[in-house]
């Protein structure tokens, strides 16, 4: 089926009707939609839409449908989903994801680039498996031609036009909170291509190194890609990848990027610049306390530290 063919029939799939064009559900959103940090203090455990409903959001729910999936590892899928023509985000950021006849709302980072959107009209979600009944479905029950909506949102995102200053970026990610910074990796790589093209420097792109953390190497997502994309811009581009349970050799293309044990104080002070240095972390809640604060001890202003908790 052509991505571009079946917006009205996926439109029909889901109960609530929309004033919109055909095809293209519209739902306007209850609640404050102004931007604000996540609270790091909250033990109780809450659902997606409860915990970002302070969080930035489109108005728009839109009509998708799964062309592919794979496993990214053991424990991971990667979901490819043909959406509306209308649809956008900024690198970073994630989507309300609503499946029909399951009452829980997901919430999933996109690891792909806002490129892949424009070039295919397509995004990737990588989803780890667990109980969650959205993530659930993904692992048991989704299949190519499922149709499902989505909704973007968040306020972690890094998407420079080409009148900004030139930042280098330090990505920390732990286990599967990769996903965004994948993305602003791929976006920032995209950017210079996009430099390359035009025979000049239309983007003030700098420096982006990625630390991620993960038990092995077979959960190191999107490894070999991370590599490549760092192999095509040598001078720009680099990559730090961290084992903390691996029991088994590593293969030996991967053992000029592989630290055992976690990111390093070190590693970070080498990266950390408090006038040009905006880090980005996701990952899980105590890697994200301990690493934020190893950085403020940097002199690495708050205001460039941003943060996404994966839930």
């Amino acid at each position: 089926m052509s991505v571009r063919c079946f917006w009205s029939s996926t439109a029909r799939s889901f109960t609530r009707s929309s004033p919109a064009a055909p095809g293209l559900l519209c739902w306007r959103l209850l609640g404050p939609s102004s931007a604000t940090r996540r609270n790091m203090s909250s033990e109780r455990q809450m659902d997606h839409l409860e915990k970002t409903s302070s969080n930035y959001r489109q108005n728009a729910l839109y009509p998708a449908q799964v062309c592919g999936i794979m496993d990214e590892s053991e424990t991971v899928k990667r979901v490819r989903i043909a959406v509306h023509p209308d649809f956008s985000f900024k690198a970073g950021q994630w989507v309300d994801f609503f499946i029909p006849g399951v009452e829980t709302v997901g919430g999933f980072s996109m690891c792909s680039s806002p490129g892949l959107l424009q070039r295919e009209g397509v995004v990737e979600l990588a989803v780890k498996y667990t109980k969650h009944p959205p993530a659930h479905w993904i692992h048991t029950m989704c299949a190519v031609g499922s149709r499902v909506a989505m909704r973007v949102g968040g306020d972690f995102f890094f998407n420079p036009s080409p009148s900004d200053p030139s930042v280098d970026l330090l990505l920390l990610a732990g286990g599967v909170g990769i996903n965004p910074l994948y993305s602003i990796l791929l976006h920032t790589a995209g950017l210079l291509h996009l430099n390359h093209a035009s025979g000049g420097r239309e983007y003030k792109i700098g420096s982006a190194h990625l630390c991620y953390s993960a038990n092995n190497t077979q959960e190191l997502l999107f490894k070999s890609s991370i590599i490549e994309v760092c192999r095509e811009f040598p001078d720009k581009l680099s990559c730090d990848l961290h084992v903390t349970q691996q029991s088994t050799d590593v293969d030996s293309h991967l053992q000029p990027f592989i630290n055992r044990g976690r990111i390093t104080e070190e590693e970070l002070r080498a990266h950390v610049d408090p006038q040009r240095t905006l880090c980005f972390l996701c990952g899980p809640r105590p890697m994200i306390e301990a690493l934020s604060k190893t950085l403020m001890d940097f002199g690495l202003p708050k205001d460039r530290i941003l943060f996404e908790k994966w839930w």
